[in-house]
């Protein structure tokens, strides 16, 4: 009989009502789906841009294993002090050498299980790091003599980099998870070899908004080409993400389904 893990990756959650959704979701859900592993992406979790020790900390505590991020990791300067303590906060494993903090690691999850999780950052039209390509392959050496349940955040910008990562990776890891562009893409699929992929699972925050933002700003913005202050929306907040689910003896993603659970209205 097939052991199955169940594996819940949750979108970029964006500012206080982000991390109010998922406080508030995640327990209800974790019960209901049989969640045995949480990978959260926080890099916008602390005012809608980066994340700082409270947040964290406020994450890991309403049930997260592993927090992620992206291009927004040391939008908060104080980040590098600290995040080389924090095992559980991973930044774009493709940095260059001698940045702060690792980019990869493997945890502990029910029945003696561990899971694997790395971090990655895409390179077109976003900041020029490491390749990513190369970086996972290298990354995979480490960890795969380890654990055969391999989660993989790819925090990139253009649908065609994620989606040549998942050809050029297919079988190699359980579950390929798109970040970043905060909207939810309907490719959500098991690959050919094993590897559950989806090139964005959205974000967990104010759905009636700009990805995540008041749209008012955002529009003069486009209107004016002046700088303005963004402020973090709070209307429709949603936990959006992903669920897995993998055999726990050979490693390979069994299903994949979309997830989009409210956090419901003060007063309701």
């Amino acid at each position: 009989m097939t052991e199955i893990l169940r594996i819940l990756i949750v979108g970029d959650v964006v500012g206080k009502p982000g991390r109010q959704a998922f406080a508030y979701v995640y327990p209800r859900l974790k019960d209901k789906e049989k969640i045995d592993f949480c990978v959260v992406n926080a890099e916008n979790a602390a005012g809608g841009s980066g994340v700082d020790e409270k947040v964290v900390a406020e994450l890991l505590d309403a049930g997260a294993d592993v927090l992620t991020s992206g291009d927004h990791i040391w939008r908060r300067k104080e980040v590098a002090s600290w995040i080389d303590r924090e095992s559980r906060l991973l930044r774009p494993a493709n940095y260059p050498p001698g940045v702060p903090g690792r980019g990869s690691g493997v945890f502990p999850a029910p029945g003696g299980v561990k899971v694997g999780v790395i971090n990655l950052q895409g390179r077109v039209f976003m900041q020029a790091l490491d390749c990513p390509f190369r970086k996972l392959s290298a990354e995979l050496e480490e960890i795969s003599p380890q654990t055969n349940i391999i989660v993989v955040d790819f925090h990139a910008e253009a649908t065609s980099e994620k989606r040549a990562m998942a050809h050029y990776i297919d079988g190699k890891i359980s579950a390929l998870i798109g970040t970043h562009t905060h909207i939810p893409t309907a490719d959500e699929e098991v690959r050919p070899a094993g590897t559950a992929y989806i090139t964005d699972v959205g974000m967990t925050g104010g759905l009636d908004s700009t990805i995540g933002v008041e749209e008012k700003p955002v529009i003069k913005r486009f209107l004016t080409g002046m700088p303005v202050r963004f402020s973090v929306s709070n209307k429709k907040v949603h936990l959006q993400g992903a669920l897995v689910e993998i055999d726990r003896g050979s490693g390979r993603a069994l299903s994949i389904r979309r997830v989009k659970e409210p956090l419901p209205e003060a007063g309701a």
